[in-house]
């Protein structure tokens, strides 16, 4: 089973699992605007209580260690930031998850599932009501991830210009 560590974007950890995950080909798609457009997150905005990012580790089984040695090797990661909302509405509040992903090698386990529900639950426990995240429509595997644990289209709430499908889930 995986565990989840929470790594401030800025640790090494994170940068390389984030630089991988901006360079995957699954991330190539064309947009009308032009390609894929990276934005590396900012470390604030995932520190409690604003929110979290975390890193999956993959820990060693008894035939032998996940990675280079023999603590395992961090194979993905995710985080959830909380949005704004305008001083005085009474909007719940609202967590992004961010960056979930699993690397190819590790993919098939049910892992990005498992990252997901641990967000959510991050995200409940700062006091969020619902989350949100946007995608692409060709990430079909993510989608189908995303409406299977229900999360529901909702209209553009974000200007992001990789973004062609946007979801909510009520906490």
């Amino acid at each position: 089973m995986p565990q989840f560590h929470a790594v401030s974007v800025a640790d090494a950890a994170a940068l390389t699992l984030l630089t991988e995950y901006f360079s995957s080909p699954e991330l190539s798609f064309r947009q009308p605007q032009g390609t894929y457009h990276p934005t590396y997150p900012l470390a604030e905005q995932f520190v409690p209580p604003q929110g979290i990012f975390l890193a999956v580790l993959d820990e060693p089984t008894s035939d032998g260690p996940a990675g280079n040695d023999a603590s395992g090797a961090y194979v993905g990661c995710g985080g959830i930031r909380r949005l704004g909302s305008a001083e005085g509405e009474n909007e719940p509040v609202r967590f992004e998850v961010k960056h979930l992903w699993i690397q190819p090698t590790t993919r098939g386990r049910g892992w990005g599932r498992l990252l997901l529900a641990e967000l959510e639950r991050r995200a409940a426990e700062l006091g969020g009501a619902e989350v949100v995240l946007d995608t692409n429509v060709s990430l079909a595997t993510a989608g189908a991830l995303y409406q299977s644990t229900g999360y529901e289209s909702i209209p553009s709430y974000n200007d992001n210009p990789n973004a062609t499908h946007w979801y909510c889930k009520r906490l």
